[in-house]
């Protein structure tokens, strides 16, 4: 018997089958060690010595592959072709040493780009070493990235109040987004005009000409700046004759796009599937893993984390026989297609991402698929036979035209191009972010010297405009052009962006929050280099030489902590007023928009005298007046929640902006909108402990008026009277939302339900629902994700967004999913494994969702309540009370990486 190691149960399901029972094919869940969110895990002192850990998952899974070993003739590591994947074969040959159960049994590793029964069969003939260098680039990369998040976030902390963390690459992608944002606020639009004449020829056949020059000199886009040289233009154009000076008609080409790397393939499902690249890259893994096509489970694509171009001889011959037999032979190009990378460094020589087998048809297989990996899968079949076919055949014509009125000459251009042979725009054609397409329509037949009558001429006033915002697709683009991350990093990367609350999504762009433009300002200002593209592509660059044996990755970290480090301990100097300073400066165009009046931005609207400057307060950053306390004046910044401008009253300084919505008829109090720690909310009047409410999901701050307000101060509110015990229903919203209650019996609202209009028969349903056994605890009301039924209880399965992460659940047990697997992503097969993982590890020693009660809580809820007083009174009580402080104040050393 032989033990094969791979990632993921799904690709362990499909190889098994390939390779029968001389197999056992075992899972690790990725990876099975990680280092401790805790400092000292990274030891710079030491020589950048790592401290790694077996999570409860990974323990589990060292278990199963140690007890699999015993008396087999070898252990074969299976993991993806790249760093992350040797790295994972590293680590579980590492924990498997620790164990000592490895004696002198062989270890071989392979790889393979696709999960069919020949690439593994024939990876399986040619076993190989583990490649430390790929290991070592792993490590450094791990490594720095600790570093940077447990060295630099804690700094952001003390700093700058509300931020999350930081990273070395996530920190340089928002710096991107930022800088965007920056160019469009302070973008200054040009006036420019257009002249065009529709003309005709003496057949009757219409065309439209670009005014292009005038008196021998040439006109260009912004040079006709005002509507004055505009009108001037246009009445010499009306008074004008027009003849064809010139016509030129050239053939061009275009040539198809290469097959998709890990970049092109995130921007292309973004354009035209609008799938987020996280989206795109777990679609992407169920392809690659295995899907069952009638019976059959195969690997639908080659791997999806590459920057490589080139595809395999024999799948090269594939796309031309398919082309032949689907679009004849004209399609198919006299010698077959090579590409090369634009990387300057590829990250190991992989083959694009391509179907595994060519004569799979998008049609033929769909059925088989769900929707979106239909689509996935239909996108890359496209654009990979498409790369092998002919070029289109293009004509471009230019034709010069001459507009004479008296002695001046006026110079117009027209433009026309047609497809002769479409070639590969048959099948494909790439989509652009934020380009116009430049095809144009045939020209009417004309020659030299025909005359040309006028029809009309249009004078159109136009603007520049600012860059566009980036797009996930485009940030993507942009981050591979100047070097920065990796395949493997792009999806990850936005995904923390997002989940910082760093930036948001309007209209499928990216648009930054206040927060983000704080922290890239205050990196800007005092970690520069550690935020400057140039610096992070020349790191990423270093870590490849690491990967081809060129340097050792201990230098490079050497060299980085020393100058690291020095940076981080000059801020420990800095002085809350710097960092105000910095602040101001660079977010000027953001906080301090100009009124349009030609007065300072910065000056206190409300006492005229003090100047305006960016405060941090315990609740986050709002802009405040120079003269506090005298002058209270406090607003929110320029994207926060609360909108318009009110007068602050804290007595520090640290309340965010206050917006009076009104007065309430029956108190007399003021009704204000608020932006708290926990988001925004309204309150009425002021005291030690004045009425609040929070607003309900998906009700923006914009949406709150005085009515909206004074109907969420009056919850609780009765609903409806209970139709067995008579008693009230109310409603109300809570810490996981509205709700509606019924003594002690909560329900929580569902996603339609309006907490201010819900009705007596929808609030009696939910109580009675919930009462007659329908629905979990008080987060049931989502059912979450269903993923079929326990092939052995029958149960079904589903999973669930829990407050710690995504689960997996069968009613009884719960099982945490690993980071390594997305909730969306997630099939039966790898949650029944999960579910099996968490019932053998038996009860854990904390309690939580994804864990079974401890038995010392069970037991302790069978303790008789004479039991329970005696307890109380019992001398340790103070020591035991003190053991909190200390857990709480140790906790803070603690910092995430990001």
């Amino acid at each position: 018997m032989k033990v094969l190691v791979v990632e993921s149960p799904a690709k362990a399901k499909t190889i098994n089958k390939y390779l029968g029972k001389d197999y056992e094919v075992l899972a690790s869940f990725g990876h099975i060690r990680d280092l401790p969110a805790k400092d000292g895990s990274v030891d710079p002192d030491a020589d950048f010595r790592m401290i790694w850990t077996l999570e409860d998952r990974g323990s589990k899974r060292v278990s199963d592959i140690a007890k699999a070993i015993k008396g087999a003739e070898k252990l074969i590591l299976a993991t993806d072709p790249d760093r992350e994947g040797e790295a994972i074969s590293w680590h579980v040959l590492e924990a498997l040493r620790e164990k000592r159960v490895l004696k002198d049994l062989p270890v071989e590793r392979v790889t393979f780009n696709a999960i069919t029964k020949d690439a593994v069969q024939a990876a399986l003939r040619q076993p190989r070493e583990i490649d430390q260098a790929l290991v070592d680039a792993y490590l450094a990369r791990r490594a720095l990235d600790y570093l940077v998040g447990f060295t630099l976030s804690p700094v952001l902390w003390r700093k700058l109040p509300g931020a999350r963390s930081a990273g070395r690459v996530q920190s340089v992608a928002l710096r991107l987004v930022c800088d965007r944002e920056l160019e469009i606020e302070t973008f200054k639009p040009r006036e420019y005009w257009s002249l065009i004449a529709t003309l005709a020829t003496k057949e009757g056949a219409v065309f439209d000409a670009r005014l292009v020059g005038a008196d021998g000199k040439k006109i260009q886009r912004l040079d006709i700046g005002n509507g004055k040289d505009a009108e001037a233009f246009k009445k010499d154009l009306e008074l004008a004759t027009f003849s064809v000076a010139n016509i030129e008609a050239k053939p061009a080409k275009r040539h198809p796009y290469p097959p998709f790397t890990t970049s092109t393939l995130q921007q292309e499902a973004s354009r035209k599937l609008g799938l987020a690249p996280a989206q795109t890259m777990r679609i992407a893994q169920r392809l690659y893993e295995g899907v069952d096509i009638g019976g059959e489970t195969v690997g639908l694509i080659t791997y999806m984390r590459t920057d490589g171009v080139d595809m395999a001889p024999e799948a090269v011959q594939a796309a031309r026989r398919v082309i032949g037999k689907e679009y004849g032979d004209r399609y198919v190009p006299g010698a077959p297609r090579k590409y090369s990378t634009k990387a300057k460094n590829a990250q190991e020589a992989h083959e694009a991402i391509r179907p595994t087998d060519m004569s799979r048809l998008p049609k033929q297989v769909s059925k088989y698929l769900e929707p979106e990996q239909a689509r996935l899968y239909d996108l890359i079949w496209t654009r990979t036979i498409a790369s092998q076919m002919e070029s289109a055949e293009l004509e471009r014509t230019t034709a010069d035209i001459l507009a004479q009125v008296g002695p001046r000459k006026l110079d117009l251009r027209a433009t026309g191009q047609v497809i002769k042979f479409d070639g590969f725009l048959t099948l494909y054609n790439e989509s652009k972010d934020d380009e116009a397409d430049e095809d144009e329509g045939r020209l009417p037949p004309m020659k030299a010297g025909d005359p040309l009558e006028r029809r009309r001429i249009n004078a159109s006033q136009h603007f520049t405009e600012p860059p566009p915002r980036y797009s996930e697709a485009s940030l993507v683009k942009r981050m591979e052009e100047l070097g920065i991350g990796r395949p493997s990093t792009y999806a990850a990367v936005l995904q923390t962006l997002r989940d910082r609350e760093y930036v948001r999504i309007e209209k499928k762009r990216l648009v930054p929050e206040d927060k983000g433009r704080i922290v890239t300002a205050f990196l800007e200002s005092f970690f520069r280099r550690y935020v400057e593209y140039d610096f992070t592509a020349d790191l990423e660059e270093q870590l490849d030489r690491i990967s081809n044996s060129e340097i050792d990755w201990k230098q490079v970290l050497r060299d980085f902590w020393r100058d690291f480090s020095a940076a981080i301990g000059e801020t420990k100097e800095l002085r809350m007023t710097e960092v105000l300073d910095a602040l101001n400066d660079l977010l000027g165009p953001h906080i301090f928009p100009d009124r349009g009046d030609g007065s300072n931005p910065r000056t206190c609207p409300t006492c005229g005298t003090g100047q305006l400057s960016l405060k941090l307060g315990k609740f986050g950053s709002f802009i405040g007046c120079s003269n506090y306390p005298e002058c209270k004046y406090t607003r929110q910044l320029a994207a926060s929640g609360v909108e318009g401008e009110g007068d602050g009253s804290s007595d520090n300084g640290g309340q965010p902006g206050v917006k009076v919505l009104g007065t309430d008829p029956e108190t007399g109090l003021e009704v204000t909108l608020r932006d708290g720690r926990f988001g925004p909310f309204v309150q009425l009047g002021e005291g030690e402990k004045p009425k609040r409410s929070s607003l309900p999901k998906g009700m923006t701050p914009a949406q709150v008026d005085l009515e909206k307000a004074l109907k969420l101060l009056a919850l609780p509110r009765q609903v409806a009277t209970h139709p067995e015990s008579g008693e009230p229903i109310l409603v109300s919203i809570g810490r996981y939302g509205p709700y509606v209650q019924h003594g002690k019996t909560y329900a929580n609202l569902g996603p339609g339900d309006d907490v201010l209009e819900i009705g007596a028969n929808r609030a009696i349903d939910l109580i009675v629902t919930k009462e007659s056994g329908g629905g979990g605890g008080r987060r049931a009301a989502d059912p979450g994700r269903p993923v079929g039924d326990d092939p052995e209880s029958g149960k079904p399965i589903v999973v669930k967004a829990g407050r710690f992460g995504p689960y997996v659940t069968d009613g009884e047990t719960n099982a945490t999913l690993p980071r390594t697997l997305a909730a969306e992503a997630v099939t039966l097969e790898e949650a029944v494994e999960l579910l099996k993982a968490r019932r053998a590890a038996g009860p854990s020693k904390k309690a939580g969702r994804g864990r079974k009660a401890p038995a010392k809580k069970a037991a302790a809820a069978k303790v008789p309540a004479a039991k329970k007083a005696a307890t109380k009174k019992a001398p340790a009580k103070k020591t035991a009370a003190k053991k909190p402080a200390a857990k709480k104040a140790s906790s803070k050393k603690t910092a995430k990486a990001g």
